[in-house]
């Protein structure tokens, strides 16, 4: 297995069109032509990703994911000040049709999904609040829609946020730590990527 950690702007696999297949799979398998991917990341987002190295691995690592049992902790800077110390949002998510690739809160037909959150800093001179998400399950933009529905975007999110909150050039949204077993031994291990803003 291999972990990496992806850059903001990048895809994690290739796109539609010859414009989109830049990514990060393709460069991976420029040094790894075994490489394959487990799970993805949003283009904007930054951080780490697992890869497996064949198809046995890909097989054991992807059912980890599904199984939720590997933890993941991302870093993201908000519009606002968070008033909570922590808490869970619990936001039934669904693709947003008419609007894709946005996704939105569905009460009724929304599929259940939930992060957990902790404030790590406040700044009330940038007004903003650096927190650590964990979401429990893995949802197509969940933190970002759950910090958008908490009334605090992510900063630099050109999807979810307002014109105030998107002047910071990228999407303020890392994932900076993995818990999981090896696929192989089954030992625990940890990644840590510290975020780049």
């Amino acid at each position: 297995m291999l972990v990496v950690a992806k850059p903001g702007g990048l895809l994690s696999v290739p796109g539609r069109g010859a414009d989109k297949a830049d990514c990060l799979i393709s460069r991976v398998q420029l040094d790894f032509s075994d490489a394959l991917i487990v799970h993805r990341l949003d283009m904007e987002t930054s951080g780490l990703i697992v890869l497996a190295r064949n198809p046995v691995a890909h097989r054991r690592l992807s059912i980890l994911f599904q199984e939720r049992e590997v933890q993941k902790r991302y870093v993201a800077v908000v519009h606002g000040i968070v008033p909570s110390d922590e808490g869970t949002l619990d936001y039934p998510l669904i693709a947003d049709w008419p609007n894709r690739p946005l996704q939105r809160v569905d009460y009724e037909i929304g599929k259940p999904s939930m992060t957990h959150f902790r404030v790590c800093a406040r700044d009330p001179d940038s007004f903003s609040t650096r927190l650590e998400l964990k979401p429990v399950t893995g949802r197509t933009h969940q933190l970002r829609v759950h910090m958008m529905t908490l009334g605090h975007p992510i900063l630099g999110d050109a999807l979810y946020g307002t014109p105030a909150t998107n002047k910071t050039g990228r999407l303020h949204l890392h994932a900076s730590s993995l818990e999981l077993k090896h696929p192989d031994s089954g030992r625990p291990l940890t990644f840590e990527h510290k975020p780049p803003f």
